[in-house]
């Protein structure tokens, strides 16, 4: 199914399982939300379960929060990656660390689901890629499913943390479509995942970007270079025991993100590797990024995010070491 349906799914199981389940959002009810991921859900289960909301970010996650004291798990969507910001003090200062004033005798059950990344020519405000502000901000987990199957699953186990959850939605696969397993999850909330094995080069990413580090490894390979690709899906705790492996095997490393390079996620992961493996390396972890300026109007957008040719470049240069 679409990643979008596949969503959908999981979030019309996680109502359907707990009456405490609510969705919040502008537009989610009646409109199914702009991207229809939540379509078909208020004619289900409700407007009490179901809730438009008005346009005030900072008001919709204060309520999320009030909520979520009172014993509900609001799932509060966000339309837009650019319009996060009015709620950044409520989701910083307050969601992320009530539980840690409360010694944590309370928890936080909020997960933000947020529309996130470029590929879809939009305006200013409609593509960015804010994930390194909420990965910095102790008290939070990050993830970003990049697969159907994981948007189905991930999305439940958000609802099911007891800790706040910022769910990222690379929304430029909102109509990418794969197979979706219903009956079993594959991997843990804060899993990563390799999802093609190779000898010479590990490619590590996130988000949409997977899709574009598949679409290098595959060229690669008419090359003569087999390339490894892990998916980190959990952005906050990361988990390093499958790049640790990868990057022992294959003794060199690449992180591509849509994101602007200088203190990035990115920029941890490098660090980290290089802490913690410096002896298996062949090559310094390179990093393909957008640049370091404001995300670029539309037609200018193929020139800021990194596709496969600037991703199979650092690769080269990682294997000229």
């Amino acid at each position: 199914m679409p990643f979008s349906r596949a969503i959908n799914a999981g979030l019309r199981a996680a109502l359907a399982g707990s009456d405490r389940v609510l969705l919040m959002g502008e537009d989610i009810g009646k409109l199914g939300g702009v991207f229809r991921v939540t379509e078909g859900l208020q004619a289900e289960f409700g407007e009490q379960r179901v809730l438009d909301t008005p346009l005030a970010e900072s008001g919709l996650v204060g309520t999320a929060i009030g909520l979520a004291m009172a014993g509900f798990r609001p799932v509060v969507e966000i339309q837009f990656d650019g319009f996060v910001f009015p709620a950044f003090d409520q989701i910083t200062t307050q969601l992320a660390k009530l539980t840690n004033r409360h010694e944590g005798a309370l928890q936080m059950p909020v997960v933000i689901r947020i529309p996130y990344g470029g590929h879809i020519g939009a305006v200013e405000h409609h593509q960015e890629s804010p994930e390194a502000y909420f990965t910095h901000t102790a008290g939070l987990r990050v993830v970003s499913p990049s697969t159907p199957n994981d948007g189905y699953w991930m999305i439940q186990d958000a609802i099911a943390s007891p800790d706040p959850v910022i769910f990222l939605e690379p929304k430029s696969k909102y109509w990418q479509k794969g197979e979706v397993d219903t009956s079993a999850r594959a991997l843990p909330l804060h899993a990563s995942r390799v999802v093609r094995r190779g000898t010479d080069v590990t490619l590590v990413g996130h988000g949409a970007m997977v899709t574009t580090m598949l679409q290098a490894a595959a060229l690669a390979e008419s090359e003569g270079t087999s390339v490894e690709v892990v998916d980190l899906r959990s952005l906050s705790p990361v988990d390093y025991g499958p790049i640790l492996d990868s990057v022992r095997r294959t003794g060199r490393m690449v992180y591509a993100q849509e994101a602007p390079g200088f203190t990035s996620l990115g920029s941890e992961v490098a660090a980290t590797v290089m802490e913690r493996a410096f002896y298996a390396l062949e090559a310094p972890v390179l990093r393909v990024s957008g640049f370091d300026v404001p995300f670029p109007p539309a037609k200018l957008e193929g020139a800021y995010l990194p596709d496969a040719d600037r991703i199979l470049e650092a690769v080269d240069r990682s294997l000229a070491y």
